[in-house]
Parts: C-alpha cells; structure tokens; sequence
C-alpha cells in the first residue's frame, strides 16, 4: 500500500479493542475531531479478520502534509500510545496492530473494502429521500436492493435513512445496501443498532 499517493494520505488505526460498531463510530468520530478530518473527508471501519475479532478504523486525508500531522498528533497523543497505527511505510505501537492498521489503510486507500462512516455529504442523510436525491446528494455511489431481480434501486424509490447510512467501499465504488420494507420504502441494510464485530461488515 506505500505506492501510490493515495495511500500516503490513509491513516491507518487499529486501538486492539474496539468490539462493535457503536464504540467504534463513537471512537471515529472522536478521532477524526482530533485528527482535523474535513467535512468532507472520509472515515471507515474495517473488520480485522485475523487474531482476535476486532474492528480497525481509516481516515483519509486531503493531502500528505495534511496527513503526516495527523499521524504526529495521533502518535504523539499519550492515548494513542497503546494502539496499532499506519500511515504510507510509517508503523506506530505494537506489531499486530501496526499491522492490521496497515491492512485497514490499505483496503480504503485502493477502496477494496470498509464501512464508510464519514464521507462527503453523509451527515444530510436524514428522513426519506429518493434514491436520486441520496445519490445526487453525498458520495454513494450505488444504491443495490438486497433480493431484488435488478440489484440497481429505481431512482424514483424512496429510502427511509433512519439517519444511519452505512455505504461500503467495493471496487473502487461506495455502494449501500438497501432492503424493501413496511410502506414500499427502502432502509439501509444496517440498522442503527449495533452490531457484534464478527458481522461481515468489511
């Protein structure tokens, strides 16, 4: 992941003991205060699928400089001590966290996976909007209906948000999943409930 650009620019962050996605968007959007994130930068989680079930955090940010302060505040932080962290060829705390945080940062530098909770326009997402307006309206990508013959959603369909919208990165494109419910609307796929870290989240 230390290759191109885009990969100087991901912070990487695995604490070693976030457990579910509640703690762990509570933790991000600590972070991504601390860390000077833009309104529209983006933030995702990642599930660590080796060693203890776990949830590691990424941050992308605008420009390397942007990006090296971020890390010198993270690591220079006496809270930040005891946590894994990557940034580009840089490893911070213990190995097996340095190392998942790599592989966080690496998955949403190249937008192979995670769970994106900060991204351009995601905090308007409220109420029920037409699958054209939420598109139009933030950096998802692709509305896909869980189920469903075409997997691409009407554009003229209403999704009911519930202010929860969780897209995931595939493929080099944020795609959030959808599922028909009461009253011929839409809902994101993720309820606003948490959900155990073991849940194939990305």
């Amino acid at each position: 992941m230390t290759g191109g650009p885009r990969a100087r620019c991901v912070l990487g962050v695995d604490p070693g003991d976030l457990a579910d996605l509640r703690a762990a968007d509570h933790l991000l959007t600590e972070l991504a205060a601390g860390l000077a994130l833009p309104e529209a930068g983006y933030a995702a989680t990642h599930l660590v699928r080796t060693g203890r079930p776990r949830i590691a955090l990424s941050f992308a940010l605008p420009d390397e400089d942007a990006a090296r302060a971020a890390w010198h505040r993270l690591t220079s932080h006496r809270e930040g001590a005891a946590a894994g962290a990557a940034l580009g060829s840089l490893r911070h705390g213990p190995a097996e966290l340095a190392g998942s945080a790599a592989h966080a940062a690496g998955e949403h530098a190249f937008r192979r996976a995670g769970r994106a909770v900060r991204y351009p326009g995601s905090r308007a997402l409220t109420g029920t909007l037409t699958v054209a307006a939420l598109l139009a309206g933030c950096a998802v990508d692709r509305v896909a209906v869980l189920g469903a013959p075409s997997p691409a959603a009407d554009p003229s369909q209403r999704v009911r948000t519930r202010g929860h919208v969780r897209p995931q990165w595939q493929e080099g494109r944020l795609v959030l999943a959808a599922m028909p419910a009461a009253g011929g609307v839409l809902v994101p796929f993720e309820e606003p409930e948490p959900t155990p870290c073991c849940a194939d989240h990305g």
